[in-house]
Parts: C-alpha cells; structure tokens; sequence
C-alpha cells in the first residue's frame, strides 16, 4: 500500500498509462516533496477527484517536480446512492468538522446551510472566503483518506432556498431527512423503508440543524416540500458529530460498509 496520497490533474489521468512517466509540479508537487519529503522508491496514489486512482512509484524527486512511473490504474464507480450532507453553520468550525469527517467516511456532496438558529452568518463578502475554506478542507481530508471521488460542496442555502432543494431531490426520488430528537421514526426506518424501490443514481440526504435546533418553521417547511424527520438515537448529539454519525448507519444500510 501506498503511504500517501496526492491530487492529479484529471486530464492528465485521463491520458496516464501502466508504464508510463508522469511529472507533477506546482502545489501538489511540492507538497510531496518539501512537506512529506517522498523519496525514490516509495510508492503513492494518484487521485483525480472523479474516481481515478493510479499507483505510482516515484522515479525523482526535485524541488517543485516529482517525477514518477505508472505501476497501476484503476477507475472506482461512484455509489449507487450517493449520501448528501446538508450541514448547518455552526460556531468553533463544529460545522467544517463535521464536514472532514463526513468526507472521510464517504459523503458525497457537502453543502453549507445558513440556518435560522446559525451563530455563525456568511455576509455577500464572506461566503466566498468561507466556501473556499470548505472546499480546501474536503480535498484535504479526501486525500487522507485516499478517496478517488473529491466531494462536491455546492453553495450555500438559507432555510427558504433549502426547502426548495428539497423540494427538487424529492421530487428526483432521493431519500431527504431531517435528524430530529422529537421524529418519530428512526434513521433506519426511513432508510430501510425506502431502498427496497430506491432507483440506481437516487441518494440520501442528510439534513442537520446547528447548535440551537431547527425551528419549527423551519421543519415544518422541509416537510411540506418532501422531506422526512429522522432520529438518529436517543442521545442529542453535537453539531460537529451528528451528520457523520448517521453517514456511517446510512452507508451501512445501503450495504456500503
């Protein structure tokens, strides 16, 4: 096993070969080299963010050029039933927490809601900082976990826009729920409920309040646009472990673990 893992760019992977020669350079390659100092002869995935995976060994290593050759290749499919996970802004990073962890465990598009009940607020001039600071910690945490698929993270939604895209994944046959401490039935209910005619390409959406709860109105017009209310378990957990928690039992429901 490779003992790190680096971004390719996806047109190069496209071209790449078993036997042939790549060089990498600008930030990835320097990363490799300067900071994890690689050495000829170790061995490292590749990762094109769309289910690429080559296993390379290195040839040279030069400040700012890594130059390696193509012992493997292999193209992953992406899930069956991607998971969504729609994360509240939620005050001491709880919410890019729970997003590193999301992506370790295999979401697949991470998405930032500005709820009502958010202490955190993305002003117009803010939100491109702060979603660039999202997008940086996805693709960090998907190379640690050398995942070949770098997850999505669409724009940010406030609650109004929010019941619309749950209105849309609804209506495209995908499974969207709310964790909720007063839902009557159960992540695995609802999961297992649904999969049995669940259409290939149709996902789970996870839906998760910041640090003060959801608001009545709130959950109220989530449900009227197709979403369902959700218990994760009797215990309320953090901002920060909520949605991973329920990715790891959605994944396993849906036989991915």
């Amino acid at each position: 096993m490779s003992n790190h893992s680096f971004v390719l760019d996806p047109e190069q992977g496209a071209a790449a070969r078993v036997g042939d020669t790549l060089q990498l350079t600008g930030p990835e390659a320097h990363h490799a080299v300067v900071v994890k100092r690689v050495q000829p002869g170790e061995r490292l995935d590749l990762l094109d963010g769309t289910g690429l995976r080559l296993v390379v060994e290195v040839s040279s290593a030069a400040k700012e050029l890594l130059t390696v050759t193509v012992l493997e290749r292999n193209q992953e499919q992406p899930p069956e039933h991607p998971a969504t996970l729609i994360q509240a802004l939620s005050k001491g990073d709880r919410d890019l927490q729970a997003v590193e962890s999301a992506v370790e465990l295999g979401v697949f598009t991470v998405r930032p809601w500005q709820a009502d009940r958010s202490i955190v607020r993305w002003n117009a001039a803010k939100a491109d900082k702060a979603l660039a600071k999202w997008r940086a910690q996805v693709r960090s945490a998907q190379k640690q976990s050398r995942r070949t698929f770098e997850p999505g993270v669409k724009e940010l939604v406030t609650s109004k826009s929010l019941a619309a895209a749950i209105s849309a994944h609804a209506a495209a046959g995908d499974l969207v729920l709310v964790l909720h401490e007063q839902a009557q039935d159960s992540v695995t209910q609802a999961v297992s409920g649904w999969l049995p005619a669940a259409a290939p390409g149709t996902g789970v959406v996870l839906v998760v309040g910041p640090e003060g709860g959801i608001s009545d109105a709130e959950l109220e017009a989530f449900v009227a646009a197709g979403a369902r209310p959700a218990l994760l378990g009797r215990h309320v957990l953090r901002a920060s472990t909520a949605g991973p928690a329920a990715l790891v039992l959605v994944r396993h429901l849906l036989g991915e673990l």
